[in-house]
């Protein structure tokens, strides 16, 4: 049995160290960054060890040497300098109106003025924030070393609410501008966050940030890879294994499809998520770990916002430049991407466009189950429950039933959505079919209106066309006339024809026909 102390929701770097928790070294990433640069900006997703990667770079700043013995750390440096260090942690205020970010900076500031000083004429955040940099350099004799964490998080609040996002935009720009003209007494910065907001918010002032999000040589920075598993919890895996009544090579993979794949740079090796990796050796069992413990509703508010089609987050293909960025609050792809629910899967060298996907079935699974009920009309109690009736009745061959059932997913549409009627009809049946088809294998198309559908279990094989404001006949002779069945026409399983079509004037499954 395992004897690591697992550092589940520790962030503090002093406390792990001291506390005995079990760290996987970092160290050596962090004393390339401090050494060959000063202006940094990382996004990663929420829980992907940010914040201890900010509170290690602290320790480094603070000189504290100890908490480094055993580290790559503690052979790489040789000087250990104490420098004063400025850190703002925007992780800890929740941000429904104006006065609240105007809080958590004043506070700081205060803070950093008793120690530092203050004059009268630093009237707003931003000379403040210059005159306690440039005293804490002439005071100690040393730059300055400023580390903000969850820097986005009042902007992310914010979206849907341009008012509020602008005030937020407002204040935040020449705050941070300061990183650039107190050049002279800076050190080292870091801003760290979910996403990058750019054009016209933040940072389009502060041009000296290098930019290491998809940068190849920090790829591993936050987060675990495939070789650090075996590096340092092969003895953990061996007992997950057994726990599981797995094989070793049986638990590596369901770890590896449960948490791997998230790659922020093309080409690059996969992230394990480390929070749910850590969760699983803590309890010895596979769960949605991450998933659990954050709600992404600024998601689904952007996806509904911008009329998304669900079905295309499974192979979205976009640029270097929208992924970087994000403009406003108009286009959901770069949120969901940067927020770690979508990641890259490959990358076209040509036409210099990644195809992007859903990192593993975690993630894919609980964002998909997260989305229904905002979709139709169960709440997230009954969700699991509704999709656990529709794989029985398709088990067993329950046509009628499933049909009945899918009837009243589309029950009581939302007046906003009668408008975009085609696209709320093929978000509803895509989550429906993609939660289905994580118990049973499916394949699900859409184009022009239509959604062609194949489902199989060990017995049945069905074959299914829906049309818009056309006929269940039409459907039907669509599946014979294209030969959607001629694949499984030698099976042994019994295969159904099923032709569907969807009413816009009752908002609803009009009719099935079944062959």
């Amino acid at each position: 049995m395992s004897n690591k102390i697992y550092p589940i929701g520790i962030q503090n770097f002093e406390k792990l160290r001291k506390g005995g928790f079990f760290y996987v070294d970092k160290t050596a990433l962090i004393y390339r960054m401090v050494k060959t640069g000063s202006y940094y900006f990382l996004s990663r997703p929420r829980r992907f060890g940010k914040s201890l990667m900010i509170s290690t770079l602290e320790a480094y700043f603070q000189g504290k040497k100890e908490l480094f013995e055993g580290l790559a750390m503690e052979k790489l440096e040789k000087d250990w300098i104490q420098y004063p260090i400025l850190h703002l942690d925007l992780n800890i205020e929740k941000y429904d109106k104006p006065e609240s970010l105007d809080k958590i900076l004043n506070d700081n500031l205060m803070y950093w003025e008793s120690m530092y000083g203050t004059r009268p004429s630093e009237t707003s955040f931003s000379l403040r924030f210059a005159g306690i940099i440039r005293r804490a350099y002439e005071q100690t004799g040393q730059r300055v070393a400023i580390l903000v964490d969850e820097y986005d998080k009042p902007m992310l609040q914010a979206i849907g609410n341009e008012e509020l996002q602008k005030s937020f935009r407002d204040t935040l720009k020449p705050f941070y501008g300061v990183l650039k003209t107190m050049d002279g007494s800076i050190q080292f910065a870091i801003l760290t966050g979910v996403t990058k907001f750019g054009k016209v918010s933040v940072f389009s002032d502060l041009n000296n940030l290098i930019d290491i999000s998809m940068d190849e040589q920090y790829v591993a920075l936050c987060g675990i890879t495939e070789l650090e598993i075996y590096d340092n919890f092969e003895e953990d895996l061996q007992e997950l294994a057994d726990k599981q009544k797995m094989s070793f090579e049986e638990a590596a993979h369901e770890l590896k499809v449960c948490y791997d794949g998230y790659h922020f740079v093309e080409d690059s090796i996969g992230i394990y998520n480390p929070f749910s990796l850590l969760n699983t050796f803590y309890k010895m069992k596979f769960g949605s770990y991450w998933f659990e413990t954050g709600t992404p509703t600024y998601l689904v508010e952007l996806l509904k916002r911008s009329h998304y089609n669900l079905e295309q987050m499974t192979h979205v293909e976009t640029s270097a430049e929208v992924l970087n960025s994000i403009y406003g609050d108009e286009e959901p792809i770069p949120v969901i991407f940067q927020s770690g629910y979508l990641t890259i899967k490959s990358y076209d060298e040509e036409f210099e466009l990644y195809r992007l996907g859903f990192p593993n079935k975690e993630v894919e699974e609980g964002f998909v189950k997260f989305l229904m009920p905002y979709y139709t009309r169960y709440n997230k109690l009954e969700a699991p429950f509704e999709i656990q009736k529709f794989v029985r009745e398709i088990r067993a061959g329950k046509i009628d039933a499933f049909f009945h059932r899918l009837r009243s997913f589309f029950a009581d549409t939302p007046y906003e959505l009668i408008r975009d009627l085609e696209l709320h009809y093929q978000n509803v049946l895509f989550i429906v079919f993609k939660l289905v088809g994580f118990y049973v294998k499916a394949e699900y198309h859409t184009s022009e209106g239509r959604v062609d559908l194949v489902l199989q279990t060990d017995k049945f094989i069905y074959v299914m066309e829906f049309k818009l404001d056309g006929t269940a006949e039409e459907a039907l002779h669509q599946i014979n006339e294209k030969h959607y069945a001629l694949p499984f026409e030698a099976d042994g399983r019994q295969l159904f024809k099923i032709g569907v079509n969807f009413s816009v004037e009752t908002r609803n499954i009009e009719k099935w026909i079944v062959e």
